[in-house]
């Protein structure tokens, strides 16, 4: 198996600390390149921070708008359109488009680069060094693909029974998930901190389903968000189990790969919801093809930068995209005067979300820095004793001989002498 580092994801909602990209220019992995240091370990300087800082807000600014745009548009098009696998189908379709504009991307930026025979080649030894099939598309792309639609059809059926805000706050406990996941499964280390923003997201989640008095649509609405997270956290985690650290281009790819066997295999259950009445279709002239190919837009730029922004800057700044959001989707319930009831309860609920999904962005060494800043503040504090070696002086000085004890406080039963 695979050695478990630092590496690439193709995700379908939020980055993850535990799933980062370690792209290199020349196609190079981390994992692969030993005595090499990775981009996290070389010296930087203040000019290059800075500009990564710079870079990782622009971008997280950019996923929110890019998310609470999914979200929004993926409440709005089941108004009259209730077919939300087949909405799920259509936006996982347009992942065909990822390789082929990355291809053409290459070409367009080096005329030195490989022939796109070579390139996909090169691209293909994530699913299977021996060349790509069917038989690798249905074994090694399969499962992904089918939680990949889980998840989507999931958050979009939570959509039908919550707000936007309740989706998009319940949504970010996918990063606790993945947290517990890969601690069990992967062995990575135990932090104490993701513990306690594990049982935090379990009390937000208890409480937003509270807030409305455990009501159905509720209760329906937050069990549908956890498990479109479950199924999220669960993608990665495999993800980063069976296949490994993987290049930029392996990764469109992949995403590609998921687009054809969505297509391929899991479109004709949409027809068979269309033929049962379950999901019915409405005429050709009352499909909201606007809004349907936004939203598989949106989410394909989404996915695009959320994959290839831990390049840029930081994986924490790019999982802040998804928190962004939050705030975002609320701003616009309130513009739109959705009535949702923000009581004391449901705020409260956000809060906890919002503390647990920071908690997790947390890096491995957080309580190694804060113990050392915590010790400088105190050494900083402290005052020295400028000749703590000299307790005869001191003895002395409190007119105790020096061969005598000094005074001893009376115990119980002892009469002190006149």
């Amino acid at each position: 198996m695979k050695k478990h580092t630092t590496r690439v994801s193709p995700l379908t909602a939020c980055d993850s600390p535990v799933l980062s990209l370690t792209w290199l220019e020349g196609g190079e992995r981390t994992a692969d390149a030993p005595g090499r240091k990775s981009a996290a370990e070389e010296p930087k300087g203040a000019l290059d921070v800075l500009g990564r800082v710079a870079r990782g807000t622009a971008l997280a600014v950019c996923l929110a708008g890019c998310w609470a745009g999914v979200t929004q548009l993926g409440k709005a098009v089941q108004v009259n359109f209730e077919a939300p696998f087949f909405v799920a189908c259509h936006a996982a379709g347009w992942n065909l488009l990822l390789f082929p504009a990355y291809c053409a991307s290459r070409l367009l930026v080096s005329w030195h680069c490989r022939a796109p025979l070579e390139q996909l080649r090169a691209s293909t030894r994530l699913l299977s060094e021996g060349g790509f099939s069917v038989r690798v598309l249905v074994t090694r792309t399969g499962p992904f693909c089918v939680l990949w639609m889980v998840t989507t059809y999931l958050y979009l059926l939570a959509l039908r029974n919550i707000s936007t805000t309740e989706v998009s706050a319940l949504f970010c406990c996918n990063k606790a998930f993945v947290f517990l996941l890969s601690w069990i499964v992967l062995k990575d280390r135990f932090m104490g901190v993701r513990i306690v923003a594990a049982i935090l997201s379990v009390t937000g989640i208890v409480l937003i389903a509270y807030a409305d008095g455990f009501l159905r649509n509720a209760i329906v609405g937050v069990a549908l968000v956890v498990g479109s997270a479950s199924a999220s956290a669960l993608y990665k985690v495999l993800f980063k189990l069976l296949l490994g650290p993987a290049r930029f281009g392996e990764v469109m790819f992949f995403l590609t790969a998921l687009g054809a066997f969505s297509l391929l295999f899991l479109s004709w259950v949409s027809v068979a919801l269309h033929i049962t009445r379950v999901e019915p279709w409405p005429s050709a002239g009352l499909v909201p093809w606007g809004q349907l190919c936004g939203l598989a837009a949106l989410l394909l730029v989404f996915n695009v930068l959320i994959n290839c922004g831990a390049a840029v800057t930081s994986p924490t700044l790019v999982s802040l995209g998804v928190f962004l959001s939050v705030p975002v989707n609320t701003a616009t319930d309130v513009y739109q005067g959705t009535d949702w009831g923000l009581g004391q309860v449901r705020l409260s609920a956000l809060f906890i979300l919002c503390l647990a999904f920071l908690l997790l962005l947390l890096p491995e060494e957080w309580d190694t820095v804060a113990l050392g800043v915590l010790t400088k503040l105190g050494g900083r504090g402290a005052k020295e004793d400028p000749d703590p070696d000299n307790s005869e002086g001191s003895s002395q000085a409190a007119g105790w001989p020096s061969s005598l004890p000094g005074p001893r406080c009376p115990e119980r039963g002892d009469v002190p002498t006149p």
